[in-house]
């Protein structure tokens, strides 16, 4: 033990006398009395930060009484024009007014307006000029067209709106405001009052910029279209915000209106189209073979292929002339998507996820170069994401969900559809991290589903409601599709490189999403990490899960705000978390906890036989210096050599032994304590007191863990509550009945503490930082499955 800690924190100290109310107070670890109380704001409640609870939504996260939404209707008929990659379409939107508010016009989104020049989006650019710049770079800076696949930027950009009717077919009144359309009604739309308006559009696609457009392969002349955000679609009207017409910038995605949908898709008759809903008439667009392996599909626990490799590959060779229209249908989505190709390979199976006789689709569609990855995963990664998220949130309630292969990154989320990247080499080979990648973004945009296609927050507002709320889900499913998986967000421990970052490249959470700069740490990680924090944490799995359950079950297919996550998890578990919405949410506070001190105490038990002997020892030690070592054989002491003259008392008293007025003073002590006094007297019990330092300023739990002298080793865990009184530095107090040879804070790793080398008491040594040689490589290394494949051929050709 001497041997491990520092000479002042060896020392023993010893309390004279046993004074129980002191003693009772080290057990319990209670602030010592002279600490300094910070006058911090750490756990106030979020008071006014958080809307006054109302009628519409309560102060419990519950909808209120007078909770309304709005409801909008389609019926599209929309047209792929293959030759010229433009979507040309006609709608009727009926809308329904269930607010308490008369209103006088409707917003409209306009989303492909975003790519005009004169839109927010693209005035708003900046950047300066390089040495060397290609003029795509150059025209990119001043306009919206860095995505459409026209060189010359000759192609017109943004909506033409053919017209703007009621239901009696009168023109109506419109404003076009960048990405947003003003309709103006002849008379107020009043409440439980509905209103039909027709609409005619067109607009040229975009190359896939990773929420919509074509993909363009050369080697067949084909496109693979993704069709997304291609109709005027009605804003959201609510209690908190009025309208939410905020400009659609490419970032901010989308808050939209539930409703049912009926969507005739008319595309090249060669071409297979998958969509929002469930199809009308498989029966006339699909030939007898693809109906007859979607029967047995319908039957399958593992993907059956609807059109195989061989047949996409044929389908690709020409191009019909013909036309035919996919009808499909959709109820209670907030939004329709659809993908379109001839190139498509399509696998399929039907199963009950949750084993309560409900049966659902899970499909994929993918050109051949996904493959041999999306045959082999992604549909059964549909299916695992379902279950998983049903598990922590609802049943899925939809018929289908598909996954769509669309270019080699990235992800793009739909009611039931999701465009999905994840591609292998040409060559077939991929990485491991290619792999993962792949099956983390099809379950995160599957995922999507529900947060925010069902749970239906603000997207254009609160980027974090969906995609934090989701990546956390997305870790939990990872995480029970493998166990080594080995997620790239959702752990605490993954958020450390941001939570170190420049405080100028940090915002808190709670930013809106057009003015984020480390977008995905902050609306993805940081949001998923915090809650991971919580579950294993600060309320454990069961309090956890319950709450994060009844809040998707609350706001399900309703529109919730920040306040109503926020209040359903504290309401549904009975956790005061206010300090940690404040912490984590609203600041860019990181954890930094410094062990800085520890000191070891034990009882003074005046038991002569124990306290002499020890005196002796400490006598004995100090004694064992430099000097006293050599005098025993450089010198010889006068009183040495006249033993008899200087002789008394003193030469042979022993101040260390043990005398009978010594026990009877100890009896005597004894007969004045009760029973219970004596059994912790008796305990040989060890207090270490250590003296905590927050030099983070995040307020977080304190973990723990004991190393024990006889090689054991224990984790105690004291909740946030401990640095209530002080939120700057803590001293606590941990009584045990073995000597502890190190402390270690967080040994888990579970709060995101962006400094461990102040963790452990003893300071562990650093580990060296290390450096290599570096040499320039030429080329690209081979993944390890070209490696191999590499090896094999070596070995064959020496066989040979």
């Amino acid at each position: 033990m001497k041997s491990n800690f520092t000479d002042k924190l060896s020392l023993i100290k010893r309390v004279s006398g046993l004074v129980m109310a002191a003693c009772m107070l080290v057990i319990t670890g209670l602030q010592q009395a002279s600490a300094q109380i910070d006058a911090t704001r750490a756990f106030e409640q979020l008071g006014t930060e958080l809307p006054t609870p109302n009628t519409y939504r309560t102060g419990s996260g519950a909808p209120g009484r007078d909770y309304f939404q709005q409801k909008a209707d389609y019926k599209i008929k929309v047209e792929l024009d293959d030759e010229n990659q433009r979507i040309i379409g006609e709608e009727v939107i009926t809308y329904y007014n269930y607010s308490p508010d008369p209103l006088n016009y409707l917003w409209v989104q306009l989303d492909m307006n975003m790519f005009k020049d004169n839109s927010i989006n693209a005035l708003s650019k900046t950047g300066g000029i390089n040495e060397q710049m290609s003029s795509r770079q150059l025209t990119g800076m001043q306009s919206a067209s860095s995505v459409f696949g026209d060189v010359d930027n000759t192609r017109e950009r943004g909506y033409d709106i053919k017209f703007v009717k009621n239901a009696s077919g009168k023109n109506m009144t419109y404003t076009i405001n960048s990405t947003m359309m003003r309709i103006d009604l002849d008379e107020p739309l009043t409440t439980d009052q509905s209103v039909d308006i027709q609409i005619g559009w067109s607009y040229n696609m975009a190359s896939y910029y990773g929420r919509s457009g074509f993909e363009y392969f050369e080697e067949d002349d084909n496109y693979n279209y993704f069709v997304a955000h291609w109709f005027p679609r009605m804003c959201v009207y609510d209690d908190v915000n009025g309208w939410q017409n905020k400009q659609f910038m490419g970032r901010g995605e989308f808050a939209l209106v539930f409703g049912d949908y009926e969507v005739d898709i008319t595309v090249p008759d060669d071409h297979v189209v998958v969509a929002t809903g469930e199809c009308e008439n498989w029966d006339k667009v699909l030939t007898r073979k693809q109906r007859q392996r979607l029967d047995e599909a319908s039957k399958a626990t593992d993907p059956v292929m609807i059109v195989t490799q061989d047949e996409a590959i044929e389908n690709s060779k020409t191009k019909s002339t013909k036309k035919q229209t996919w009808k499909y249908k959709a109820e209670n989505v907030r939004d329709f998507a659809f993908a379109s190709s001839r190139r498509f390979i399509w696998d399929a199976m039907q199963t009950d996820v949750y084993g309560n006789g409900r049966k659902i689709w899970s499909m994929s569609v993918y050109p051949k170069e996904g493959n041999p990855l999306w045959e082999q995963y992604s549909t059964k990664v549909v299916e695992q994401t379902l279950k998983t998220y049903g598990k922590y949130t609802i049943d899925y309630p939809y018929p289908v969900a598909i996954s769509c292969h669309a270019t080699a990154g990235g992800g793009m989320e739909y009611p039931m559809i999701s465009f999905n990247g994840g591609r292998p080499e040409a060559d077939g080979t991929y990485s491991e991290r290619v792999k993962r990648g792949m099956i983390g973004v099809i379950i995160h945009e599957v995922g999507h589903n529900f947060f925010p296609m069902i749970v239906n927050s603000d997207e254009r507002q609160w980027t974090w409601m969906d995609e934090g709320l989701n990546t956390f889900c997305q870790y939990l499913t990872e995480q029970e599709w493998d166990s080594d998986f080995g997620s790239r967000r959702g752990e605490a421990q993954t958020m450390i490189p941001y939570m170190r970052s420049d405080p100028s490249m940090m915002q808190p959470i709670m930013t809106n999403s057009e003015q984020i700069i480390q977008f995905g740490n902050n609306a993805y990680g940081k949001p998923a990490a915090g809650l991971n924090i919580l579950r294993e944490t600060i309320m454990g799995r069961e309090l956890f899960d319950f709450a994060f359950k009844e809040y998707a079950r609350r706001w399900a297919f309703k529109h919730p705000k920040p306040a109503d996550f926020f209040r359903t998890m504290e309401d549904a578990s009975g956790v005061d978390l206010d300090w940690f919405w404040r912490g984590w949410f609203y600041t860019t506070l990181p954890a930094d906890q410094d062990l800085a001190e520890v000191e070891w105490f034990s009882l003074d038990t005046q038991n002569p036989e124990i306290t002499k002997a020890e005196a002796r020892a400490k006598y004995e030690k100090s004694r064992e210096t430099l000097s006293v070592i050599r005098n025993k054989t450089d010198i010889k002491e006068t009183v040495e050599e006249s033993q008899e003259r200087y002789q008394d008392f003193y030469s042979t008293y022993d101040e260390f032994e043990v005398t009978e007025a010594d026990k009877k003073r100890y009896e005597a002590y004894l007969n004045t304590l009760t029973p219970e006094e004596k059994e912790l007297m008796e305990s040989g019990m060890n207090y270490y007191a250590l003296k905590i330092k927050n030099k983070g300023g995040l307020i977080m739990p304190v973990i723990v863990k004991m190393e024990f002298e006889d090689g054991t080793e224990e984790v105690v865990r004291f909740p946030a509550e401990i640095w209530r009184m002080n939120s700057g530095e803590i001293t606590k107090t941990i009584p045990t009945q073995k000597r502890v040879k190190k402390f270690i804070l967080d040994p888990y790793q579970e709060i995101a503490d962006i400094d461990d080398s102040n963790n452990a008491y003893p300071r562990e040594p650093e580990q060296p930082t290390r450096f290599q040689l570096y040499k320039r490589s030429r080329g690209s290394a081979p993944n390890p499955m070209q490696e191999a494949r590499s090896a094999q051929e070596a070995a064959t050709q020496s066989a040979d």
